[in-house]
């Protein structure tokens, strides 16, 4: 027996004991068995060899020279994110909302109690490396034939009564570590929940973030769009005076009734994506539509992030909730293949129960009444139609899948930033171009009002400059919360933030706490380009 468990170990090489020697008795055997398991052990993928997103040297946004003043970003290399990444667009209302946000919305709490719920399977199954013990107690009462025994007190009655209390105790040694591949799987499953619950918390900020720079366009296309219809309302009663004083035709009029119904036409749609945005703010916070949020955004209380932290690539991937959750995943694939061999291999089994039988419950635990019972079985799977095999080819397939996952997971992680920064480095030219446009629109605009009011232009000329001032001042809006939208986005990409090091267990008063945050410099603020 001493030398069939010492070729048993030997043929174990995760375990590490060749060496054992032939002499090696059962029982040190098997106890030395105890700390094996089998399957490969989890390495962490290695981190891309790349220092850059995009092909070229990455350079800061850039304007066009001699255009209009906008607003400048740069980028500072290296650097981390903020911890509370939000406050470089510096509105207090978008802070408040945030931390309303991450107080009472129940995505986040869902994902809190996902993290309670994989970390409690994982104890559980911890809990079978120890015996398992359970109490048993019947009382019974029972009738026999007065010639099939004597009962108590050597009389034979047909009805009496039997007390019998035991200790059941049963104990499988986890020899090949199949138990011990199973609690790495779950805690793997925890700290998946972990990074969810950090990608919940991401994409709620992000999702605050950009809807309040939406709901902020929207009151800036609305704003736009009165401001035309001012304009074309004082035009149309100068065209209304030519009318009427033989200086213009009835056309004119008409025309310029059309043009006024077809500006006040645009602001219906965008008043209801206004609602729309406010029920979707307010959802986000965790309130009932009925009850609506009190703050309200517009663009010149939201400022654009002057500098934005772009974390090493390395760095990021270290960082990004999803491709951590996509690593956690494949390390619990990685440990169900040892699960899947350990079933393939001898298991064994302890048995015993104890405890004691009497006539009345007074004498339970008199001398005579105990009993006792030991056993142990082995099995080992002779024949099952390949079943275990096929399995253990299941576990190592998903490991090939959830390796492809992950990798899959890093590629379009350094795509979602690539994006961001090529889309940034555009917004810049975008918003310059359109602030020009809506300028000189506006400039051509009042220039041909004063002609119109001297009957020096045609109402052909003064319809075309009142559209192309219309959509030079949307369209100058939509670029300019297209830049706002975009940093946001940057900061999503790059993974946010998340208080790992936070000396306080509630990782929201980290978060929501005004002081400092412990992590890196919040080098988003705006100020002077990091140099």
């Amino acid at each position: 027996m001493s030398r069939t468990v010492t070729r048993i170990v030997a043929a174990i090489a995760p375990c590490g004991m060749r060496a054992l020697r032939p002499a090696l008795g059962a029982g040190t055997a098997a106890l030395l068995l105890a700390s094996c398991a089998v399957g490969p052990n989890f390495v962490p993928p290695a981190v891309p060899d790349v220092d850059r997103y995009t092909p070229e040297q990455l350079s800061s946004p850039s304007m066009n020279a001699g255009g209009p003043s906008v607003p400048k970003q740069h980028f500072v290399n290296g650097e981390d994110v903020s911890l509370r990444w939000w406050t470089a667009f510096r509105s207090k209302p978008l802070d408040e909302l945030i931390k309303m946000s991450v107080e009472h919305n129940p995505s986040l709490q869902s994902a809190e109690a996902a993290i309670r719920i994989a970390q409690y399977n994982a104890l559980a199954q911890r809990g079978l490396f120890f015996p398992q013990i359970g109490a048993n107690y019947t009382p019974s009462q029972q009738q026999i034939s007065g010639a099939s025994g004597s009962g108590p007190g050597g009389q034979s009655p047909s009805v009496f009564s039997l007390h019998t209390a035991q200790l059941n105790v049963s104990f499988v040694p986890d020899i090949w570590g199949q138990n011990v591949r199973a609690v790495e799987s779950l805690d793997a499953i925890s700290e998946q929940q972990l990074f969810q619950l950090e990608a919940a918390y991401l994409t709620l900020t992000a999702n605050v973030v950009t809807a309040a720079i939406q709901e902020a366009s929207l009151r800036g296309q609305i704003a736009a769009i009165q401001r035309v219809v001012k304009i074309e309302r004082g035009i149309l009663e100068i065209v209304k005076n030519q009318f009427n004083a033989g200086g213009a035709a009835q056309v004119d009029v008409l025309a310029q009734e059309a043009a006024l119904a077809q500006s006040e036409q645009l602001l219906p749609p965008l008043e209801k994506q206004l609602a729309v945005q406010r029920d979707l703010l307010t959802s986000l916070a965790g309130q009932f539509s009925a009850d609506e949020i009190l703050q309200k955004f517009t663009l010149d209380r939201l400022a654009l992030p002057a500098n934005l932290p772009v974390s090493l690539p390395s760095k990021m991937i270290r960082q990004r909730p999803d491709v951590r959750a996509a690593e956690a995943l494949l390390h619990s694939a990685n440990a169900q293949i040892g699960v899947a061999i350990a079933a393939r291999l001898p298991n064994i089994t302890i048995t015993g129960n104890t405890g004691a039988a009497a006539f009345t419950l007074a004498e339970l635990f008199t001398p005579g009444t105990s009993f006792y019972a030991i056993a142990a079985s082995a099995t080992q799977p002779i024949f099952d139609g390949l079943t275990l095999y096929h399995k253990q080819k299941a576990a190592e397939a998903a490991v090939d899948q959830a390796d492809a996952l992950y990798r899959q997971a890093v590629v379009t992680a350094m795509q979602n930033v690539a994006d961001a920064l090529r889309s940034l480095q555009a917004d810049a030219r975008a918003l310059q171009a359109a602030v020009k446009a809506e300028l000189a629109a506006k400039a051509s605009l009042d220039i041909i009002q004063k002609q119109l009011a001297l009957g020096q232009v045609s109402q052909v000329v003064v319809l075309n400059a009142q559209q192309v001032y219309l959509t030079a001042a949307v369209v100058r809006v939509q670029a300019q919360a297209t830049r706002l939208s975009d940093s946001a986005a940057l900061f999503m990409a790059l993974g946010g933030a998340w208080p790992a090091n936070c000396a306080s267990d509630d990782w929201r008063k980290c978060v929501l706490d005004d002081a400092p945050a412990p992590t890196a410099q919040r080098v988003s603020e705006n100020g002077p380009p990091a140099r």
